[in-house]
């Protein structure tokens, strides 16, 4: 089994506030006993995809698969989620919040959607399909990669932009969006209301549609919303979170608990969501099988396997020090 929890190894800023006096004995257990082993920091939408034999392109192609299940046709072609977020100028970095911050509606991204194509024409004209799902049809893929999403949330962008031969161009382009929308009607009237304007668009999750290695029928446990598109896309049973190990013991399970916490700096939020995380894990010890649990925005992983149970020598450290 598969146990994926982002930000379950935090900043050290956040950590250092987090864990005083916090005791989390089935964590502590799997961490001292355990294998470190190295897992890529590419985020949830990465680590699923490999999860589910979705090979990657140059970037893991998110946005077909996606496309196609809000009702698009990706045919042949290139395509780029586009998603609304808003980016908080600070003094000497510039950090996103993501469309989840948003509350935007379909009616308010129809129109700003419409308002870019008006702009630029068809040469960087976003489709929106979902208020928070954009899409951007290239005819040809650019020689670039790009950041989840789930990777840039709550950080400086600044080093998290499109990469590669072509970036310069879609970096401009984005320049130039941020001007259109700082003065748009539409974001004017969301800020008197006091909600936060639509000020650029995140490219990400670039790919022509891909073709699935099939790996037979995988059971996974998750509520991320872009999930169950790729689920479908390869074949795998969904199941929520709390039905998960009702149904019995699911190949995946995507633990969202710690994101928001981790993502804006929040110490209580994530010291009171790595508790529940620890009730979890003592029930996932007490099966006796092995497991994989595994930060996939940090990058780090730790494998417990049947031999771990006897390495009772191996003592916990300082939690502060296990969780850097």
């Amino acid at each position: 089994m598969l146990l994926l929890v982002p930000y379950l190894f935090p900043s050290l800023r956040l950590l250092e506030v987090a864990v005083q006096d916090l005791r989390l004995p089935a964590l502590e257990k799997i961490l001292a006993r355990g294998s470190r082993e190295a897992f890529a920091d590419e985020g949830i939408e990465a680590a699923l995809c490999q999860a589910l034999g979705i090979e990657r392109q140059q970037d893991w192609p998110l946005a077909p698969i996606a496309l196609q299940a809000d009702g698009g046709d990706p045919g042949t072609d290139y395509w780029l989620r586009a998603d609304p977020v808003y980016l908080s100028v600070m003094r000497d970095r510039v950090v996103l919040a993501d469309s989840q911050a948003l509350e935007l509606d379909q009616a308010e991204a129809d129109a700003l959607a419409a308002s870019i194509h008006g702009h630029f024409g068809d040469s960087f004209s976003p489709l929106a399909l979902r208020p928070r799902r954009w899409y951007l049809r290239l005819r040809q893929a650019p020689q670039m990669s790009t950041t989840p999403l789930s990777c840039a949330t709550g950080c400086d962008i600044d080093p998290l932009l499109p990469r590669g031969h072509d970036a310069s161009h879609f970096r401009a382009r984005l320049n130039e969006l941020q001007m259109l929308l700082h003065d748009h009607p539409l974001n004017q009237r969301r800020e008197a209301r006091g909600q936060l304007p639509v000020n650029s668009l995140w490219l990400w999750g670039g790919g022509v549609l891909p073709r699935v290695r099939p790996r037979g029928t995988l059971t996974v446990a998750a509520d991320h919303p872009d999930v169950q598109a790729l689920l479908s896309f390869a074949g795998a049973t969904r199941v929520s979170v709390s039905a998960g190990f009702d149904q019995g013991r699911p190949d995946v399970v995507l633990l969202e608990t710690l994101v928001a916490a981790g993502q804006s700096g929040d110490a209580f939020g994530w010291r009171e969501g790595v508790r529940e995380i620890d009730k979890l894990l003592q029930d996932v010890l007490q099966d006796g099988r092995g497991f994989i649990l595994a930060d996939p925005v940090r990058g780090r992983a730790c494998a417990w396997r049947k031999a771990c149970r006897l390495k009772l020598w191996h003592h916990p450290s300082r939690l502060v020090d296990a969780l850097r």
